[in-house]
This record gives structure tokens, sequence and C-alpha cells, in this order.
């Protein structure tokens, strides 16, 4: 278990709580419920070891409680990393480069995919920069950077959709990383053209039905 800060600043002044790291990020990441303050304490300066005031707390946070105070502080502040935590991030992300590009990738000369050890080789040569989104927010970026080192191409899907005006908005976010083409119709549906990456096909159109009750019709396209 490794211990760090998280603070917020409100009404002009800073709070911080001691919290575990990894259940602090997974609580910012929605990916628990709750997150508790070690100590329920809540400073304004941790290394002095200065409280902050039940007035102080109130005015801030509307509770003095310390577990309700750091959820909000947790959620809507900043988590003080460590860097053997960023290293380890940045490992991961660079992983899941690599398996994304050894399933969805090939190279275009042959046919063929490319080995893992051929594209770790071709991302650490391009110094490649992996940003904390989606992998598949990136990927374009990241085969532009290595496609100057190897032959390498995308292996994606073109899928026709058509989206009814009540779902547009919320299914636009999901189509817009992948749009080739749209057309919006009289009836304030929208007909669009995506090139989805082959390996995450499913879970697109997994997010896309969630968003639209199903209603979304999507035909399969050839790739010229």
């Amino acid at each position: 278990m490794t211990n760090t800060l998280a603070r917020i600043k409100r009404e002009g002044k800073n709070f911080e709580i001691i919290v575990d790291l990894d259940e602090a990020v997974k609580f910012k990441k929605g990916e628990t419920s709750s997150i508790e303050a070690e100590g329920d304490k809540v400073f304004t300066d941790s290394k002095k070891g200065h409280v902050a005031s039940e007035s102080d707390l109130e005015k801030a946070f509307g509770t003095t409680e310390p577990n309700a105070i750091a959820e909000k502080i947790v959620k809507n502040g900043e988590i003080q990393l460590t860097q053997d935590y960023r290293d380890e991030e940045k490992e991961k992300k660079f992983k899941q480069v690599v398996n994304f590009l050894t399933s969805n990738a090939i190279d275009p000369q042959t046919g063929h995919p490319h080995s893992p050890e051929r594209i770790k080789n071709a991302l650490e040569e391009a110094h490649i920069n992996l940003k904390n989104v989606p992998i598949e927010n990136q990927i374009q970026d990241i085969v532009s950077s290595i496609s100057k080192i190897i032959p390498i191409k995308i292996e994606t899907k073109k899928v026709k959709i058509t989206i009814p005006a009540i779902h547009t908005g919320k299914a636009y976010g999901i189509i817009n990383q992948h749009k080739e083409d749209e057309k919006w119709l009289d009836d304030g549906s929208l007909e669009a053209v995506v090139n989805v990456p082959a390996g995450i096909i499913m879970d697109f159109y997994d997010k896309l039905n969630s968003v639209t009750h199903g209603s979304a019709l999507t035909e399969e396209m050839k790739n010229e």
C-alpha cells in the first residue's frame, strides 16, 4: 500500500488528505464507489500537521465528515502521483499499444502481422510519447510516427451507420473519432461512415448499441 496526498483549493484555502494511491486513482476513474482519508483527518498543510478547522470544512465542503470530504477532494482535486506509479502506468500503456498493434496492424507489403518485438523496437526508435488517453484515440498518430520506421497499416472495418435523431447527441461522441463522412437527414437522423480498427469493432458496436438502445442501423462496407 502506497499513501499519497490529494489536494484541492476551496474558499481561498488549501485542503489536503492522505489516501491510498491505488484506491484514490480507482475512485477518480469511477471504478470504486468510496474512498477513505487516512487517519480521518483533513489538513491545510499535511507536512506541518496543520489540521483544517471544522468551520473551514463546513464552509468549503458543506460537511465535516472526513470520508465525505475525501471523496470530493479526490474526485475534483489533484492526486499526487509517485514517480514509481507514473513509470508503472507508462509501461502498462506501452504494452497495451504493442498488443493493440500486434492484433490490429499488418505489414501492407506482405499482408502479415508484425511481431511484438518488431513493433516494440519501432515504438522505441520513434520515441513515441504516449498520452494518458485511450489507445484508440491516439493510435493514428502512433502509426503515422512508426510508419517512417516500418511499413505498417491498421486493419479496419468500414461501416455505414444510421442513427435516429433522438440518439445522435450521445452517439456522436462514439462515432466521431472514427468518422470518415457524415450526412444529416431531413428528419434529424444522422448517416455516417466510420472506419474502425478491426480489433475493437465489437466494442464499438457495444458502445453504439448501449447509447442508441439498439436502434442504430449498421451496414459493413468494403474497404476500397
